[in-house]
């Protein structure tokens, strides 16, 4: 064995440096397409039934549910159906890739908290800004507050329309 303290310290520096990538790979995106894309949010007043039984957490039967009691009014109503049979770990799961885009504008912080990510503190500042004229404003206010990535990844969740 090499007790040679420069090959005992590259050797941790390896072991740390392969341990900090797994912590990274882990933390990244569940939800990427083949391209390492971020996979797309479907809407589940347009998706179709197979499309959303497909999803990871979303059992057939919830699909058909979601087909039956659609039109959602908003996500607050979207979340009504799913909390009745989905825990809200598995929700959150679920609405990584399956959401009803909030307004902006007039979303409540319930609906707001229901974006993936979103906390408490971040739902503040989504409403302090109000009212956004436009997404530019959008990503300029709360990438003060997140990244560029995670500002692109909160535009998939919400609209101005």
């Amino acid at each position: 064995m090499n007790r040679n303290p420069r090959t005992i310290g590259a050797n941790r520096r390896r072991v740390w440096a392969v341990a900090a990538l797994l912590v990274w790979l882990a933390a990244a995106p569940a939800a990427a397409d083949e391209h390492g894309e971020p996979a797309a949010v479907l809407n589940p007043n347009v998706a179709g039934e197979e499309e959303m039984a497909a999803l990871p957490g979303v059992s057939p039967e919830l699909a058909a549910q979601i087909v039956a009691q659609r039109p959602f009014s908003g996500m607050a109503a979207f979340d009504e159906l799913v909390r009745a049979s989905v825990d809200a770990a598995g929700r959150m799961h679920i609405y990584e890739r399956l959401f009803v885009p909030i307004y902006l504008n007039t979303a409540s912080r319930e609906e707001i908290l229901l974006v993936p990510g979103v906390g408490e503190k971040l739902a503040h500042e989504f409403e302090e800004y109000r009212p956004y004229r436009a997404m530019a404003q959008f990503r300029r206010e709360i990438g003060k507050y997140v990244s560029d990535e995670e500002v692109a990844r909160f535009e998939r969740y919400v609209t101005l329309e």
